[in-house]
C-alpha cells in the first residue's frame, strides 16, 4: 500500500513540520507515504462567492493534476463521514484487501475543496464540524493514518 497526502499550501510552521516528519518516520515501517503540496491561490481577505469559487477551482485543478486514475481518493470535507480511529483502520484495511493499494487523502485550502475534487473523490472523511487550519489538519490526518496501521497490526496505541 502507498499513501499520498495532497494538500494545498506550503507548510511553514516548524512545529507542524516536526510533527509530520515524526509520523512519516514512524509510518515508514508500515507503508510508503508521499506528501505533495500544491500552491495555494493568492487572494484578498474579503472575497465574493464568485471569487471564492474561482480560487477553489484553481486549487482544485492543481490537486487533480496530482491524482492518477488508480488512486482511491479520500477527500477531507467537513460534510464527510465521521469515523472512529478503529473504523478508519478497518476501512484502510478493506481497501488494501480489495485491491486499492494506492490511496490519496486530499486536504483543501482555507476555502475548502472545489466540487470537481469532491466529485472525483471515492470517499469523504470528516474530523468533525469544527473548522481547523488546513495545515494542522495534515498533522492530525497523518497521526490517524499511523494509528490506523497500529490498530491493523494489533499493536498497542493510546486510546
Amino acid at each position: 500500500m502507498s499513501i499520498t497526502i495532497i494538500s494545498v499550501g506550503k507548510l511553514k510552521e516548524k512545529y507542524l513540520k516536526m510533527g509530520i516528519e515524526e509520523y512519516v518516520k514512524r509510518l515508514s515501517g508500515y507503508t510508503k507515504i508521499d506528501l505533495i503540496e500544491v500552491p495555494d491561490e493568492k487572494a484578498p481577505e474579503q472575497l465574493s462567492e464568485a471569487e471564492m469559487e474561482i480560487v477553489k477551482k484553481k486549487e482544485g485543478e492543481r490537486i487533480l493534476a496530482k491524482i492518477t486514475p488508480d488512486h482511491y481518493i479520500i477527500a477531507l470535507a467537513i460534510n464527510g463521514k465521521m469515523r472512529s480511529s478503529e473504523a478508519l483502520s478497518q476501512d484502510l484495511e478493506n481497501l488494501l484487501t480489495y485491491g486499492h493499494s494506492k490511496i490519496a487523502f486530499v486536504i483543501g485550502g482555507s476555502l475548502g475543496l472545489h466540487t470537481d475534487v469532491l466529485n472525483r473523490a471515492d470517499d469523504q472523511l470528516s474530523f468533525g464540524k469544527m473548522t481547523l487550519p488546513h495545515q494542522l489538519m495534515k498533522l492530525v490526518l497523518i497521526e490517524q493514518i499511523y494509528r490506523s496501521f497500529r490498530i491493523m497490526k494489533g499493536e498497542p496505541y493510546h486510546k
